[in-house]
């Protein structure tokens, strides 16, 4: 029988849907990294989320490995390139928390346009600020999107209810529908009005919001990041919301993420940009939970359970 390790805890039909398929599951949460490496050369597969890092030194002494699955939309703690050079089957999830991304997005946006954390936050310290908390109304605007793959899909479809334009922009020709017209990021940076970012982190997308980016556009922005941290450069981004050519940002995500996130508030842990960033009224911040509801942690497992099924069954045709 295929033994499959489980780094993380998830949704327990993930566990349920393996054993089903023929998996003996077992479970280490709490080990440390070389302890799993001592004894990762006895499983045939490997889940996670994002504990551990699976480099060439995992990867190697992980023998027996067949597959890694990724309780999540992306890959980026695994060595892909050495993972395919091995005969690793990779899977991800990026289909199980498109719909929640994409509500989460939309969510941030209407707070942000119309004020709603401030409002709130006002009205809970006595005060009672009408005119300060005038906001902006999203028909008629155009929002672009970066990145059109399941997460910038799934808000392309929310974004239907409203009277939008919506664009879309990718380094993959002909990903455009009924929901987002794909353009060249000439005409992407002349109309748009709102800019959410749905892409990996990859060589590419690290830090390609900076400075040029956010003066290249013909209109102040709102920014949307769902996507990752890394995306955005934090002291370009505080500056363009200084100048007021970036009107708002929304960030589930962080420049600054790491292990333990709480480090920054530690004095002399917070760069002056994030710093910025906490106390601007016009940036809402969440805890890279867009894709972290309820029901996306079961979508999330029911979607790995099959690509994994649906390898091994192609494998054997």
């Amino acid at each position: 029988m295929k033994r499959v390790l489980h780094l993380d805890t998830n949704h327990p039909s993930l566990e349920a849907g393996l054993a089903a398929l023929g998996f003996r599951n077992e479970t280490d949460y709490d080990s440390p990294r070389e302890a799993i490496l001592d004894k990762i050369g006895a499983y045939e597969g490997v889940i996670l989320r994002s504990r551990l890092p699976i480099d060439a030194e995992f990867l190697d002494r992980a023998t027996r490995l067949e597959f890694i699955g990724r309780v999540g939309a992306g890959l980026e703690n695994i060595d892909t390139a050495y993972a395919n050079a091995k005969g690793v089957y990779l899977a991800a999830a990026p289909e199980g928390n498109r719909n929640a991304v994409g509500e989460h997005a939309l969510g941030m946006l209407l707070a942000l346009m119309n004020k709603l954390h401030t409002a709130d936050a006002e009205v809970r310290s006595g005060l009672w600020r009408r005119e300060a908390n005038r906001g902006h109304e999203l028909d008629g605007k155009t929002v672009g999107l970066i990145g059109y793959g399941n997460t910038g899909k799934a808000f392309a479809k929310k974004l239907r209810g409203f009277e939008v334009e919506t664009l879309c922009y990718d380094i993959a020709p002909g990903v455009g529908d009924a929901n987002a017209r794909q353009v060249a990021f000439s005409e992407f940076r002349e109309r748009c009005e709102v800019v959410s970012l749905h892409v990996p982190e990859t060589p590419l997308t690290v830090g390609m919001v900076n400075q040029a980016f956010i003066e290249a556009f013909n209109k102040p922005f709102w920014l949307l990041n769902t996507a990752r941290g890394k995306c955005v450069r934090t002291e370009d981004l505080a500056a363009g919301l200084r100048s007021g050519r970036v009107l708002g940002a929304g960030l589930d995500v962080l420049e600054y993420e790491k292990s333990s996130f709480e480090s920054l508030f530690e004095p002399g842990g917070m760069p002056p940009a994030f710093q910025y960033l906490i106390q601007a009224p016009n940036v809402l911040l969440t805890p890279h939970v867009a894709g972290w509801t309820v029901e996306s942690k079961e979508k999330l497992a029911r979607t790995l359970v099959e690509k994994i099924g649906d390898y091994y069954k192609n494998r054997k045709m």
